[in-house]
This record gives C-alpha cells, sequence and structure tokens, in this order.
C-alpha cells in the first residue's frame, strides 16, 4: 500500500479526534488549501477500504473511520511501520531554501511549485514560514507580483542560514551520513540534496586532523557544525557567490585563523577550490565560536571573566539558599561555556537550542535566578538570549543534582549535544535512578574508536548510531518520564545478568577485592598529593624582582625565565618565551584598572607551578584583556606544565582569579611588598583547605 505524509498525517488526525474535524479544520491546521484535502480523503477512501473501514463525512459531528475496532487497530499497526512515499515538508522547505540560495535573480511562484511538486498554496504557506525564520539571519524573503520570489542579503548571513537549517532540522542524518561515509557506505554523490559527500569525507578527516587532534577540541553538535559550515562555504565559492568587499574584517591572525587557513590549503590542493581572507576569516569565526568538548581544555587564566563567573555562581547560590561557590566543576565548566558564548554574542552569530523551552518549565526558577546573575554581570550585553541562558542552566542543574548518592551499576551516555546536556543527563540518571552508580559520558568518536563496551551495564543515547552493535536506549536529553521508565524496565529485566556479572568480578579472588576497596582511598590521596604539591611550589618559588632601571618589559620576562632555569624549573628559556610571546599576540594580557599584566603558559619545558611578579619603576604600555592600550607597572609571570590534574587546574584559577577578587586583592598583588604579597596568597590557599580539604 503506498502512502503519502499527509495521507498519512491525516489519517492518524481523525483517528485521534474522531468527530472533531472536518475538511477546512484540517487543511488549516496542515497548512494546505480545503481542495487539496478533499482530494486526499477522496484517496484515503480507498485506504480504508482495504482494512474494511468506512470514511464517514457528517455535517455536524465532523469527519470520523467507522468499522470494527480489530481493523482500525490493524489499520494503526500498518500506519506506524509504513513509509510515506512522499517528502517530508521540512525536506520540501530545504528544498525550497536551496533552490533561492542558489539562484542570483528572482523566482516565479508557478515555476518554483512546479519544481517542487506542491501546490501554489502550500508553497505559499512554505514561504511565509520561510520569510519569517530568516528574519534572524537578517535575510528578506520577497513576493512581488510580475517579478516573483526574491531573497536579498549578505552572503555570510545565508551561509549562516543554510547551516543553521541543516542543522536544526536534520541533525540526525547528517551524524549518520558521515559515519556512513566513512565506512564507506554511501553512494549518493549529494547529502540532503546540496552537500557533496565527497567534498564532506575530505572536510571531516582534514577537521579532525587539524583541530579535533590538537588542543582544541570541540563538542560533536560544534565539530558536525564546523565541517557542514566549511562544506557550504567551499560550494558557496565554487558557484561563484563570495562575501562582498566591503566587510568589516577583524586583521588579528589567530590560531582559530592558521587552523582553517591550514584546512583551506589542503582542499585547496585536492579540488578546484580557492578560498580568500575573507572566507578563511568567517569559518574562523565559526570556529571559534564553538564550544569545547571538555572543560579542562579551556586555559586557567581568564581573570576579569573567571571574577565574574564566580559573581554569578554566589548570586545564584544566594538566591537558591545553596551554597554552590566552592564547586570548581561548575566554575570550570562554566568557564569553558562562556569564553565561546561571549564571542557568538559580540559577533552577533546566533545559537539554537532545542531544549529551551523545555529547561524554562522544567526550572523555571533556576532559569529566573541564573538569567538575573548573568544580566547583573554582563550588563554590555543588552539582553542574554534565552537560548544562551538554557545552556547555563544545565550547567548549575548538572552541580544541583551531581550530589545525589550513588548505587551499584555502571551506565555510558553517548550524547552529542554538548557539554551542559551530556552533564546534565548524566547527573539526572543518578537522581531518577538510585540503581546506576557511575555515569561515564563519551563522544559518537570516542565510542566508535572504543573495541569494547561490555564493562557498560546500560547504554544511552541521545540520537541514532547506526554503527553500533551494542544494544542502547535512545532517550532526551532531559530524561523524560517516558524514558525513565524504559531505562527502570530494562534494569528489571536484566537485574540478573548485572548482579551475576557484578558478583563474578568482585568476588572472584580476595585480591580484587581488597584493590576495590584500596581504590577509591588512593584516589585521595592522590588528590591531597596534588593539592600539596602545587601550593608547595607555588609559595616555595614565589619572588617579587624589582626592577630600577628602564628596559623593554618582554627583556624583563626573560630575564625572569633565565633565573627560573637556572633553579630548574624550566628546562628550555627560549621555547618557554616564545609561547609567552605568541599567547600575547592572541589577546591583550593586560588587567584593566589595575596596573598588573598577567604573563602566562602551559608548557612542556615548565617542571613546576612558578607565580612570580616584577615590579617596574618606570610603567610600560601593554594591550589590556579588554583590548586597549594601558600602564603595566607589575608584571605577573605565570607559568604551568603542559599537563595538570584537575587538582594543580585548580589552584592555578584559584590563584588568577583572587588577583582582582576586590580592591584589596588588586592593591595587595599589585605592590611590590613581597611578604604582605606572600600572606594573601597563604590565606588565600588556607582558606582553600579549610573549606575542600580538611572539612572533607
Amino acid at each position: 500500500m503506498f502512502i503519502t505524509s499527509r495521507e498519512k498525517a491525516i489519517i492518524e488526525l481523525i483517528i485521534k479526534t474522531s468527530g472533531k474535524h472536518t475538511a477546512f479544520s484540517i487543511a488549516t491546521f496542515l497548512n494546505v488549501s480545503v481542495r487539496t484535502i478533499q482530494r486526499d480523503l477522496k484517496a484515503i477512501e480507498k485506504i480504508l477500504e482495504q482494512f474494511q473501514l468506512q470514511l464517514v463525512r457528517n455535517t455536524n459531528k465532523g469527519l470520523c473511520i467507522e468499522g470494527k475496532n480489530e481493523q482500525v487497530f490493524r489499520l494503526v499497526q500498518h500506519l506506524a511501520s509504513s513509509q510515506p512515499i512522499d517528502q517530508p515538508p521540512q525536506e520540501k522547505k530545504l528544498q525550497l531554501l536551496l533552490s533561492l540560495f542558489q539562484a542570483a535573480e528572482s523566482f516565479k511562484i508557478q515555476a518554483l511549485a512546479h519544481e517542487l511538486g506542491v501546490s501554489i498554496t502550500t508553497l505559499s504557506a512554505y514561504l511565509d514560514e520561510l520569510a519569517e525564520w530568516l528574519t534572524n539571519f537578517q535575510l528578506v524573503l520577497s513576493r512581488k507580483r510580475g517579478v516573483g520570489v526574491e531573497l536579498t542579503g549578505d552572503e555570510v548571513n545565508k551561509r549562516k542560514a543554510l547551516a543553521n537549517y541543516l542543522l536544526l532540522y536534520f541533525n540526525e542524518e547528517l551524524i549518520e551520513s558521515l559515519f556512513l561515509l566513512e565506512q564507506g557506505q554511501v553512494e549518493n554523490s549529494q547529502i540532503l540534496h546540496y552537500l557533496r559527500s565527497d567534498y564532506l569525507l575530505t572536510i571531516e578527516r582534514l577537521v579532525n586532523d587539524i583541530v579535533n587532534k590538537r588542543q582544541t577540541r570541540l563538542a560533536d553538535s560544534d565539530y558536525i557544525g564546523l565541517v557542514i559550515q566549511i562544506c557550504i562555504t567551499m560550494q558557496r565559492i565554487m558557484n561563484g557567490f563570495r562575501i562582498e568587499e566591503d566587510e568589516h574584517l577583524d586583521e588579528d591572525i589567530d590560531d582559530e585563523y592558521r587552523q582553517i587557513e591550514e584546512i583551506c590549503t589542503c582542499l585547496e590542493e585536492g579540488f578546484p577550490v580557492q578560498f580568500n581572507h575573507r572566507d578563511i576569516h568567517y569559518l574562523s569565526t565559526v570556529l571559534k565560536g564553538s564550544k569545547l568538548h571538555e572543560a579542562g581544555f579551556v586555559s586557567y587564566d581568564s581573570v576579569i571573566l573567571g571574577q565574574l563567573i564566580k559573581n554569578i555562581i554566589q548570586s545564584v547560590s544566594t538566591q537558591l539558599h545553596i551554597d554552590l561557590t566552592n564547586d570548581f566543576s561548575l566554575f570550570q565548566g562554566l568557564l569553558a561555556h562562556m569564553l565561546p558564548s561571549l564571542f557568538r554574542l559580540k559577533q552577533n552569530m546566533s545559537l539554537y537550542n532545542p531544549l529551551t523551552e523545555e529547561i524554562k518549565k522544567k526550572y523555571p526558577v533556576l532559569f529566573l535566578a541564573v538569567k538575573n546573575s548573568v544580566e547583573k554581570e554582563f550588563k554590555e550585553f543588552a539582553a542574554f538570549p534565552d537560548e544562551e541562558i538554557a545552556y547555563i542552566v544545565l550547567h548549575f542543574g548538572s552541580a544541583l543534582v551531581l550530589k545525589e548518592e550513588q548505587l551499584p551499576i555502571k551506565a555510558l551516555v553517548i550524547c552529542p549535544t554538548g557539554i551542559g546536556t551530556s552533564k546534565m543527563l548524566a547527573s539526572r540518571l543518578k537522581k531518577e535512578i538510585m540503581e546506576i552508580d557511575s555515569v561515564e559520558i563519551k563522544s559518537i568518536k570516542d565510542v566508535q574508536k572504543q573495541k569494547s563496551l561490555n564493562q557498560f551495564d546500560v547504554i544511552l543515547s541521545t540520537v541514532r548510531l547506526p554503527f553500533m552493535n551494542n544494544e542502547y536506549i535512545i532517550v532526551n536529553p532531559l530524561l523524560s518520564r517516558e524514558d525513565i521508565e524504559t531505562i527502570r524496565s530494562f534494569l528489571r529485566k536484566n537485574i540478573e545478568q548485572f548482579t551475576r556479572n557484578k558478583l563474578y568480578t568482585g568476588l572472584s579472588t580476595n585480591e580484587d577485592v581488597s584493590s576495590t576497596k584500596q581504590q577509591p582511598l588512593m584516589d585521595v590521596l592522590q588528590e591531597l598529593k596534588d593539592t600539596h604539591t602545587s601550593i608547595e611550589a607555588i609559595i616555595q618559588h614565589f619572588r617579587v624582582v624589582r626592577i630600577t632601571i628602564m628596559t623593554d618589559y618582554q627583556q624583563v620576562m626573560k630575564n625572569m625565565l633565565i633565573t627560573a632555569s637556572k633553579e630548574n624549573l624550566i628546562t628550555n628559556v627560549e621555547n618557554v618565551f616564545e609561547t609567552l610571546i605568541d599567547r600575547e599576540r592572541k589577546g591583550g594580557l593586560g588587567i584593566p584598572g589595575t596596573g598588573m599584566g598577567l604573563f602566562h603558559c602551559r608548557n612542556p619545558h615548565v617542571d613546576k607551578l612558578i607565580f612570580q611578579i616584577a615590579h617596574l619603576e618606570e610603567p610600560c604600555v601593554i594591550k589590556g584583556m579588554d583590548g586597549n592600550d594601558m600602564y603595566m607597572n607589575s608584571l605577573l609571570l605565570m607559568l604551568a606544565p603542559e599537563e595538570l590534574s584537575s587538582r594543580e587546574q585548580e589552584m592555578i584559577s584559584l590563584l588568577s582569579t583572587s588577583l582582582i577578587e576586590n580592591n584589596e586583592a588588586i592593591m595587595i598583588f599589585s605592590s611590590s611588598d613581597e611578604k604582605i604579597i606572600r600572606s594573601k596568597m597563604e590565606t588565600i590557599f588556607l582558606d582553600y583547605l579549610y573549606t575542600n580539604v580538611i572539612k572533607e
């Protein structure tokens, strides 16, 4: 039996609301003409005949399906398993969007309707919906009598709009296509009527090698987003669409620009395409606005932003009457999120969060508390979009529910929607299903590389995984009641297997039992050791150097490195110096309004944590963190090894954000009094130990 998506929708609608719908109300609901519905109803009557059912048109009661309940049930089962032979509306609208984007001139309504295979009424409804959606990207979809349909706007906005539409409505298809492409299982030359499969495969491999395997790691959603943006840019260029010459561009060349430039160079070698500076700059802003996959990849040094985030956590804690101020995981997660979030806002880059409305309904008080705190601290923005606030709420929600008790079953969460969402899902699992002891979060790419997942008792994913051989459960990122019941049902059915496996691995030998008992203690001892080593290194190697003669601040910094090298704290002065200079090129290091400049880096040639200050008698001009020039009297040098434990990161972050905690702290750290500064640092670390270690 052949059935179209609209016929299927009409039948389902009549079954669910028997007698309540007329042809006119269905036409209104589906955004088509009454004539179209009348034509479909004739086809539906023939379908119903195959099930010994009858379509009854009652003037007073509306449309209903009559017949035996068994036959209605058979019809419902058949509809559930049938695939419509036509394209769903979103796919039709995508084709319409592609036609408008690829045309330099206007389209006639009749020609467009014929091309898409829809009526003029249906096309008008699609155009109305797209016109409203495109205003978010400063694009205008106009219809003029005698002229036709025309799309006007900047090329950059067109690329953003097309990428957003693909990611918004076809995210799962894109994920599946990328994985099937890697396995050589896709024969179509085009994905979703536009993206060239050979381009996609090459771009995906380049992004993975050049971006994801280096220090920058992207969340899965942004990884896919970057691949799609590069592919769209490449195809737009090859079709003759270029970014306007007068487009305002930043001239700064940063890491993101260099990475995109490297990708584009490789693409130019393999395909007949030529990227210019404007194309590379546009793609670098996309990369810069992406979310990091792990909070630990974010530099610890964002002093001003770090202090603002501390204020937000304090404000939310006060509003909710719960203390989250010592939750470093929350602080680090927010820092990882806010850096690209603020960049997106400054660049007017739209962000779509499919969970916004659900988060507002589910956590209304927390949402309001976070919105109040964020807008209070970031006054330079007229208003923070609800989509951005919703992601921040996920971080707080995660911190609030991670405190729940743990019990014996191990779960794996595969979640490509971002840091906050995956953490929230993991936390909700622990809260709602107390049987689950530990939850591990992995990206799709990490799972694909892992040989076996047998160590996990239950595997959950927010999207379909075409490559997965293990049994898994698809859930909503916010874990609905239905999802919770499905998971509990799965656990009940498999409880015997879980307990048998646990008994076998846990009680096989006395050695296994003792090592299980010792492991938590060893973890605690390691954390205590990391904390002790970090604080001792910072305090022991701290000093204040007075520079009385006029000299270049870079030379002052180099002399400090030479001294550190003589004390066996660093092994390569030139390499560390170049890293510091490179960090300065990326953005200002002066702390506005303080007279201090924080020069910092992580480097494999640094053996221990170092914090030292050089006080300059003659101030020099450097670029501040706000982008403006400022005078520096105190050069603060903060160095750390390349690899840091979470406790070591916490110590560095604690110290860097304490520099501008209040006016007293600013006065102390900008002074040249080594004794007072050392005393202040000891107070900071003692407070931390009493709050986080000794009382624990």
